[in-house]
C-alpha cells in the first residue's frame, strides 16, 4: 500500500466500532417505533438555509426532544378525536384505524420538515397538507357538514398539538422552559398554523389554553372516539419496544388537560405515579436521545445552517 494511503487510512477503534453499531441499532428502533419517513438528505441542504425558525428558536429545542414529541403526539391524537367533525374527516378519508403508525410517521415528518427543513422543504410540506385538506369533505354522524380546511377545525387541531407538545416537553424535560420561552414557542408555531389556514391563533401560552377550553362544548367521547382510543392504546410495537411504548402511552395521559380526562371518564394518576413514570421514561429514552442528538434531523439541520456539507 502506498505510504500516502497508509497515512490517510485510519482504522476504526473497537470503541468507535461499538459506538457506530449502537447508533445504527438505536436508529432502527426509533424508525420502528415512530414509523419515521424522513430522509436525512432532505435536511442537509441548502447550506446556510435556517428554514422557517432557525437554531435559536424554541421550536428547534422542543421538537428535538424525542419522548416529549412521542408523548405529545399520542396525547394530541386522543384529544383531537373528541371533536366529532374533526374525527369524521379522519374516519371517512383515511385508514388511520389500521395504519396508526403511518399516520404518526406522516405527522412526525411534517413537524420535522416545517421545523428543521430548509425554507423550500417546509413550504412544500405545508402546501401538500393544504392540497390534501382542500379535497376532504363530508357529513358527520349528526348530519353536520365538514371540510378539512374549515378554519375552525384547523384552529382546533393546531391548538391541541401546540398544547400537547409543549405540555409534554414541560413534563419530561430535565430543564423546563421559562414562561417567556413558552410564549415564544406558541408564537413560533402560530406561523405554521396560519400558513395552514388556522385563524386567530394566540401567541401566548395562557391564551392558548383559554382558546382550547372554549371548544369544550363541542366535544364528545362517543363510540368513534372510544374506538380511536382503543387503536392508540394498542399501538403496534415490536417486542423490544413494548416497555418503552407502555411508558409513552402512560405519560400521554399524564400530560392531558383535566377536562379531557374528565370527559373520557379517566382519573388522573397520583403525583407519585406521574413522577415514577416520568423518571422511568427519562432513563429509558436516554440512549435514543443520545443517538438523535448526534445524527437526527436536528443535528443535520444545525450542520446545514452552519454551512457544513453532510458526509457521504
Amino acid at each position: 500500500m502506498p505510504a500516502h494511503f497508509r497515512l490517510a487510512f485510519k482504522p476504526m477503534s473497537l470503541l468507535e466500532s461499538l459506538t457506530h453499531c449502537a447508533r445504527d441499532a438505536l436508529g432502527q428502533r426509533v424508525r420502528a417505533i415512530t414509523g419515521a419517513q424522513a430522509s436525512p438528505e432532505d435536511f442537509a441542504t441548502p447550506l446556510g438555509d435556517p428554514g422557517l425558525f432557525g437554531p435559536a428558536s424554541v421550536a428547534w429545542q422542543v421538537h428535538a426532544h424525542f419522548t416529549a414529541m412521542m408523548v405529545g403526539g399520542l396525547s394530541s391524537l386522543i384529544i383531537q378525536a373528541l371533536h366529532p367533525r374533526a374525527l369524521a374527516a379522519v374516519w371517512d378519508h383515511s385508514d388511520f384505524r389500521n395504519k396508526l403508525k403511518n399516520r404518526l410517521g406522516r405527522t412526525a415528518y411534517f413537524v420535522a420538515a416545517t421545523t428543521y427543513g430548509g425554507e423550500a422543504l417546509a413550504l412544500r410540506a405545508i402546501e401538500r397538507v393544504n392540497t390534501i385538506h382542500a379535497n376532504i369533505r363530508g357529513v358527520d354522524l349528526q348530519g353536520r357538514p365538514y371540510v378539512a380546511n374549515e378554519p375552525d377545525l384547523l384552529r382546533w387541531v393546531h391548538l391541541v398539538e401546540v398544547t400537547c407538545f409543549l405540555s409534554a416537553y414541560q413534563h419530561l424535560a430535565k430543564t423546563p422552559l421559562s414562561r417567556s420561552a413558552c410564549d415564544q414557542y406558541v408564537a413560533e408555531m402560530s406561523q405554521v398554523g396560519h400558513r395552514l389556514g388556522a385563524p386567530h391563533l394566540p401567541t401566548q401560552w395562557d391564551a392558548t389554553q383559554a382558546a382550547l377550553d372554549a371548544f369544550q362544548s363541542e366535544l364528545v367521547f362517543d363510540a368513534r372516539a372510544q374506538e380511536i382510543l382503543k387503536v392508540i392504546q394498542a399501538y403496534p410495537a415490536d417486542v423490544l419496544d413494548k416497555p418503552l411504548m407502555a411508558l409513552l402511552l402512560r405519560s400521554a395521559w399524564d400530560v392531558m388537560p383535566a377536562w379531557a380526562l374528565d370527559l373520557m371518564g379517566e382519573s388522573p394518576a397520583c403525583s407519585v405515579q406521574k413522577q415514577v413514570t416520568r423518571f422511568a421514561l427519562q432513563v429509558a429514552s436516554e440512549p435514543v436521545q443520545w443517538v438523535l442528538d448526534q445524527q437526527g434531523v436536528s443535528a443535520i439541520a444545525r450542520a446545514r445552517v452552519a454551512g457544513q456539507a453532510r458526509a457521504s
